[in-house]
């Protein structure tokens, strides 16, 4: 009886020693599990970290290009009122300049004309164009000053007072012009 008992023992000792080392082969290959587990965690952190930074750093830029693009536009906007200046005052300019023309044709027209048709035509179209160049003038400083608002030019528009002082002596000149052609044709 007593070797049964030990042939027990025996095989109960063998029966816990596989399943003692049965647990540890599973306390093991758990552990290990639990590493790569570990690892693959903190490779995934390392990559949120990464892409974090990334998007801190594209936000970065988006900001600096939030900027530059409304300085952008703040700059094309003074432009845009540069162009509007330079514009008018070349409409100016072409008031001014037809109503020169208008003036030198009125008077040339007295002296070229003469002879050729009779002279109450001739002074009509004189005193037509010599109209239209005071016109023209009176035009011109009118449209100048009484523009619309720009829009925050970088320049400066020309100062009125000198429009007009340069306009009302054109036109001065061209009433003067025009009497003249009056006098003179009636003498």
């Amino acid at each position: 009886m007593d070797e049964r008992k030990v042939e027990n023992a025996a095989e109960a000792v063998t029966r816990t020693a596989r399943q003692t080392q049965d647990a540890a082969e599973s306390a093991a290959s758990a552990a290990e599990d639990t590493s790569a587990a570990a690892q693959q965690t903190t490779q995934a952190a390392s990559r949120t970290s990464a892409a974090a930074e990334t998007s801190a750093k594209a936000a970065q830029v988006t900001a600096k290009a939030a900027v530059v693009t409304k300085d952008s536009a703040e700059r094309r906007t003074e432009l845009a009122g540069d162009r509007t200046v330079f514009a008018a005052e070349r409409t100016y300019a072409a008031w001014v300049r037809t109503g020169l023309v208008g003036l030198a044709s009125g008077i040339g027209a007295r002296a070229l004309l003469e002879g050729l048709i009779p002279g109450w035509m001739i002074m009509a179209q004189a005193s037509v164009l010599i109209l239209f160049a005071i016109f023209c003038f009176i035009a011109g400083v009118w449209r100048q000053i009484f523009q619309a608002d720009l829009l925050a030019p970088d320049i400066r528009k020309l100062p009125g007072w000198v429009l007009i002082s340069v306009n009302l002596f054109l036109a001065a000149v061209a009433a003067t012009a025009l009497v003249g052609i009056w006098v003179h044709g009636q003498g």
